[in-house]
């Protein structure tokens, strides 16, 4: 990067309660190797409860680049807004806590930035995870069959895309677009990024820009994310009217295939038209057949790469993956978030078990 005068970047960093790897992310962002390029780092900490608000005061007193502020609504949004509002710097970084950091990640990111003039760069979805679970949901992470065509799992790709992770803008990009949305709980950084692109600007990835995300490390807390995914991105529907990519819907529709299909099963079985019951039934047997064939082939793909003790386990993972954004994505389509067009009570509930 052939730079005459210093380029100034802001770091944003939304965070809650991330003890377990905030001490590795923090060591991994003043270990950035900058050139000329001058730093600053804004953590917008959501209250946390962990110990995480200590170390980070622990680190401010060390790095004089890092300022800590508060987020007391507790989500990423509101964060971000917060600490993009505070930075000094012409370029936005965002990071985020549980996550790793290549030692050139923020000069890799400016160069990319620079060189492709592009309104919004960042790297592939790369995963780190220790255990036979965690391990066995990043595996899964990366593959077609789970996370559907999208761009981000390939490492090598370099071109335009429809979003990445976390992002690097230039501030006058997100003043001009209007910044994160605080009504979205999650998906914040993908509604942004179909603003984005619908507005006429790029998306684009880089494999020269690295990091590592470490992902849930149960099924469980898998679930609970996936649900909040695919619960906000019907979100993200609806403000636009269409979704960014369809790959999005392929959950959701299906699960939504299959309980029309047993629910039309179930009537006919009702008023006696045997036919018609027998039908539906099997039209919804070869849709489950065809998903069961179809995971236990992906899971035997990626076994016979990352180690066959992963085999019994992979089609339980996928399922979990699946079944919980269609699960979220069609509880979307019946209640919108609170505040989003209407308040009552069952969205309200709704909202708060998504964050």
């Amino acid at each position: 990067m052939q730079q005459s005068q210093a380029v100034h970047v802001s770091v944003v960093v939304p965070c809650r309660n991330e003890i377990r790897h905030i001490r590795a992310f923090l060591d991994s962002v003043f270990s950035q190797e900058l050139g000329q390029i001058e730093m600053e780092v804004l953590v917008a900490d959501g209250i946390s409860d962990d110990g995480t608000w200590l170390v980070l005061k622990e680190y401010e007193k060390r790095f004089g680049a890092l300022k800590v502020l508060d987020n007391p609504e507790k989500i990423v949004s509101t964060g971000l807004n917060r600490a993009i509002r505070k930075a000094q710097g012409e370029i936005i970084i965002r990071m985020d806590a549980h996550t790793l950091y290549a030692p050139d990640y923020v000069r890799s990111c400016v160069e990319v930035l620079q060189e492709t003039n592009a309104d919004n760069v960042g790297g592939p979805a790369l995963t780190r995870a220790d255990g036979y679970v965690a391990r066995a949901i990043a595996y899964a992470f990366q593959t077609r069959f789970a996370r559907g065509g999208a761009k981000i799992r390939d490492p090598q790709y370099e071109g335009p895309v429809d979003s990445v992770p976390y992002g690097c803008w230039r501030k006058s990009t997100l003043e001009r677009i209007g910044m994160f949305d605080e009504r979205f709980v999650r998906t914040q950084d993908y509604e942004l990024n179909v603003r984005l692109v619908f507005s006429g600007g790029r998306v684009w990835q880089s494999p020269k820009i690295t990091s590592w995300y470490w992902p849930r490390a149960s099924l469980c807390g898998l679930f609970q994310q996936y649900f909040q995914y695919g619960f906000w991105k019907i979100a993200v529907c609806r403000k636009h009217g269409r979704p960014a990519s369809r790959r999005s819907l392929v959950p959701g529709l299906c699960l939504l295939a299959g309980a029309v299909l047993l629910f039309c099963a179930a009537g006919a079985s009702l008023g006696g038209m045997v036919w018609w019951r027998n039908s539906f039934l099997g039209f919804w047997l070869a849709l489950v057949s065809l998903y069961f064939i179809a995971s236990l082939t992906a899971a035997f793909s990626l076994a016979r790469r990352k180690g066959w003790i992963f085999l019994p386990f992979l089609p339980i993972v996928f399922a979990t993956y699946h079944l919980s954004h269609g699960l979220g994505f069609l509880l979307g389509l019946m209640y919108p978030p609170a505040n989003w067009e209407r308040r009552n009570s069952i969205q309200k509930v709704l909202t708060a078990i998504t964050r």
